[in-house]
């Protein structure tokens, strides 16, 4: 496993007012993924991003693992929780959300393959 930050993901309840926020704040541009009315961010380094009507609000890190499916049977071992992974979205990879032992919340990110 890598274990290095690799993606981030913004859930708000408004994205329109967090693209207005975020954009006034880093410079961000948000240009549609083509999936409902979730965009990409585009940031300096990682891959990121927003989606709305999210009543947590809350920003989730994600962390990269070459075999997702080995790292939520590991993570599962280890007394932490963790969502059977989602099909791969194209472009972005396969991720799935975890919580660790404590029930720290945290995400894992396998790259896409194409």
């Amino acid at each position: 496993m890598h274990g290095e930050l690799t993606f981030f993901e913004i859930g708000v309840p408004d994205s329109g007012r967090a693209q207005a926020f975020y954009g006034r704040l880093f410079g961000w541009e948000f240009p549609p993924t083509g999936v409902g009315d979730q965009v990409s961010i585009t940031t300096p380094g990682t891959m990121a991003g927003l989606h709305d009507q999210d009543a947590e609000a809350r920003i989730a890190m994600y962390f990269a693992v070459d075999d997702i499916e080995s790292a939520v049977r590991t993570v599962r071992a280890l007394g932490g929780t963790a969502e059977d992974p989602r099909p791969e979205e194209p472009g972005f990879g396969r991720f799935t959300a975890c919580t660790d032992d404590q029930g720290v919340q945290f995400g894992l990110h396998q790259a896409a393959t194409t």
